[in-house]
C-alpha cells in the first residue's frame, strides 16, 4: 500500500468552481515586458506552393502533399522522360535499319546479291 500515490486534495475556488490543488495557477513572477525572439528567413524558391497554400488556408494537408509529392513527381516524370526518350532513339535506329535493307534489296544490286547467294548454294 505504501507504493500507491497520494490522494489528491480538491479545493474550491473563490468563484465556486472546484478544482485540485496541485493545479493551481502559479502567477507569474517575471513582471518586465516580455522578450521574444524572432528568427525570419527566407523561404527557398522550391516553397511557393507551400506558401501560398498556407495564406489561402487550405490547410497542412496541401502544404504535406507539396512537400511529399512535388519531388516525387518531378522524379517520375524525369523517369518516363529518359525512358520514352531511350525507346524513340531505339525506334529511329530500327526504323533506319530497315529502310536501309529494304532499299538495299529492292534495287537491282539487291537483286544481283540474292542471285549470287543462290548460286552460291547450288554449288555446295
Amino acid at each position: 500500500m505504501e507504493s500507491l500515490p497520494d490522494v489528491p486534495r480538491v479545493v474550491q475556488l473563490p468563484d465556486g468552481t472546484y478544482t485540485y490543488s496541485d493545479r493551481l495557477p502559479v502567477p507569474q513572477q517575471y513582471s518586465g515586458p516580455q522578450i521574444v525572439h524572432q528568427h525570419v528567413h527566407q523561404a527557398p524558391p522550391d516553397r511557393t506552393v507551400q506558401r501560398i497554400a498556407l495564406g489561402s488556408g487550405v490547410g497542412a494537408g496541401m502544404v504535406a502533399a507539396g512537400v511529399y509529392f512535388g519531388p516525387l513527381l518531378v522524379g517520375v516524370l524525369t523517369a518516363m522522360a529518359a525512358n520514352l526518350a531511350l525507346l524513340a532513339l531505339i525506334a529511329a535506329v530500327c526504323a533506319w535499319g530497315v529502310v536501309t535493307v529494304v532499299r538495299s534489296v529492292g534495287s537491282a544490286d539487291g537483286k544481283r546479291a540474292a542471285d549470287n547467294v543462290r548460286r552460291g548454294r547450288r554449288r555446295r
